[in-house]
């Protein structure tokens, strides 16, 4: 075993003096150390609980004859975090939880590890740890929040964001906001719609690194508690299997995760991240792919924010299984690939059913007959532009309008919130992306503030940031090369007419190549906006939005 060099033999002695003043017996250390990553913390809600999930791992694990030893991780809300100087270090601590795993990892010499995360940048960063780290490991979240309930419907954490915009517009009163804050995240969780933890949460029972349930059992349900046990057991099944996370993170395992990543119509992070978890297991995940699977793969799922379903009822549906089970009848996955069960996707899934054809559409009947995201291209976005295409309304599928045009995210807040932004604009914000943040903040404030206003089906938004999962309407982020590098999309101007066609996969501003080129001898780089601590070290480092702002020696 791994551990073996820091509990046996006399160079292990002063090793083994110190796990004696944990607490720990001479029949424990004679077993497999089991490394369990606690995301839990009092800031976060989709985190507050999950010490509950944590001491049902190490139940599992020690049943199953493990010694499990806890260490921690950290991980920030995005929702708190949103619309501040917070916002640029939500994307960033995704490699900080990496590296801290690995330190703490490898400093101990863990044999196997189950991590326990749940919300938008600790999963893949967890994800990233597991690939790079590659000792047996399993993952299970601390789950989804249910539904909130304003005024007899469900409703979730984007309502709350766009009741914001629809108090700026005086269609609310402060009285109708107050009751949306108390009424629209009732429990513990992750926020309740198809955001990014929930998608992530989601793909690792898609790409195989997580178990049946662990993306939509919801966080105050029993049989989470019932899952973490499980975990423990499946961890210790794979190390006496040797099965390691590259053995399941294999370039099929991806596209696996894209095609439920499709069909599910999930968060436009999840094109961030899972080229940053390849990049990690050494498999080459080019996004461009993302509109071949997009194009094969339809969406089946209309969670919230695009349509009025719920994590809760995918769960009740039959969960991410039975949306897998759907594609399998027609040949969408690789039904062969390896998982943390130890057994493959296909016997996995064989029996899953759909128990609600309404929330899980049949393979037949879907939503969509293409994938829930879009990878647009051209003159603005040479390399990758990303939209949620199953939460954009039809009339705004083609879009033509003038360039509104803002620096930062807080310019744009303002111009929206005081009344300035028309039907028909296209607002850009630059100078917001990995570099240009630094951090590539989220854009929830100013989409919400839109539909707030009454302007989701008639104004569209481009930035080299990128948006929350809670995020609808044409909303177009990643765009890469980004401002900050003197990407074209530093070089729109002020009323340029800019067209947005999702369908053809397209995004350009109608300026001629002459024009872009006489723009772009007189654009100049600006100082960074951070030139000290972690931000100043990551915006050193951090690669493109559409190579999944890995960071990147030079």
């Amino acid at each position: 075993m791994r551990s073996d060099s820091v509990k046996c033999g006399d160079q292990a002695a002063p090793a083994r003096s110190l796990f004696n003043a944990l607490g720990f017996t001479k029949e424990e250390m004679a077993k497999p150390m089991i490394g369990i990553v606690s995301s839990q913390n009092e800031i976060v809600p989709g985190h507050m609980n999950i010490d509950k999930i944590v001491d049902a791992v190490k139940l599992g694990v020690a049943e199953a004859g493990g010694m499990p030893v806890v260490f921690p991780a950290i991980a920030v809300c995005d929702g708190i975090a949103m619309g501040h100087i917070g916002m640029k270090y939500s994307l960033v601590t995704r490699d900080l939880i990496a590296d801290s795993t690995e330190c703490m990892a490898l400093a101990h010499q863990f044999d196997a590890l189950v991590m326990v995360p749940n919300c938008d940048k600790n999963v893949p960063g967890l994800l990233m740890a597991a690939a790079r780290l590659n000792i047996p490991t399993v993952f299970v979240s601390g789950g989804p929040m249910l539904a909130g309930h304003v005024h007899g419907k469900k409703t979730s954490l984007s309502s709350m964001f766009e009741a914001v915009g629809a108090k700026a517009a005086g269609t609310i009163d402060e009285a109708e906001l107050d009751y949306y804050v108390e009424h629209t995240c009732p429990s513990c969780g992750s926020c309740s719609g198809m955001y990014t933890a929930n998608s992530m949460n989601c793909l690792t029972e898609a790409i195989g690194m997580g178990l049946r349930g662990n993306g939509t059992i919801p966080a105050v349900y029993s049989e989470r508690i019932r899952l973490a046990k499980k975990a423990g057991y499946a961890v210790m099944d794979m190390l006496k299997k040797n099965i390691r996370p590259r053995d399941i993170l294999t370039k099929e395992a991806f596209m696996n995760a894209l095609a439920v990543d499709m069909a599910l119509g999930c968060s436009t992070n999840t094109m961030l991240h899972l080229p940053a978890i390849a990049h990690e297991a050494g498999v080459d995940l080019d996004m461009e792919i993302a509109n071949e699977v997009s194009d094969r793969t339809p969406n089946l799922c209309h969670l919230a924010p695009a349509g009025r379903t719920y994590m809760e009822d995918l769960n009740e549906a039959g969960g991410v299984y039975a949306v897998m089970n759907e594609l399998s009848k027609k040949n969408l996955l690789n039904l062969d690939c390896i998982t943390v069960t130890g057994k493959t996707v296909g016997e996995n899934i064989a029996g899953a059913v759909n128990r609600d054809p309404e929330t899980i559409r049949p393979i037949d009947e879907p939503f969509m007959p293409n994938g829930g995201i879009a990878v647009l291209k051209g003159n603005i976005a040479p390399d990758t532009g990303i939209v949620k295409r199953s939460a954009v309304a039809p009339e705004m599928m083609v879009h033509e309008g003038p360039a509104r045009v803002f620096d930062c995210e807080e310019d744009a807040i303002s111009a929206i919130l005081g009344g300035k932004i028309n039907a028909g604009d296209v607002v850009v914000i630059r100078y917001e992306g990995p570099k240009g943040g630094p951090g590539m903040r989220e854009m929830l404030n100013p989409t919400s503030a839109i539909a707030g206003m009454g302007l989701g089906s008639s104004v569209a938004l481009i930035t080299d940031g990128r948006f929350s999962g809670a995020s609808r309407g044409a909303s177009i982020g990643h765009v890469s090369p980004e401002a900050a590098v003197g990407g074209p999309i530093a070089l729109i101007e002020e009323g340029d007419i800019i067209r947005v066609d999702i369908p053809n996969n397209a995004l350009n501003v109608k300026v001629s190549d002459e024009v872009l080129a006489e723009r772009k001898k007189n654009w100049k780089p600006r100082e960074p906006k951070v030139t000290s601590g972690y931000l100043a070290r990551y915006e050193k480092l951090v690669t493109s939005g559409n190579r999944g702002a890995v960071l990147e020696i030079r």
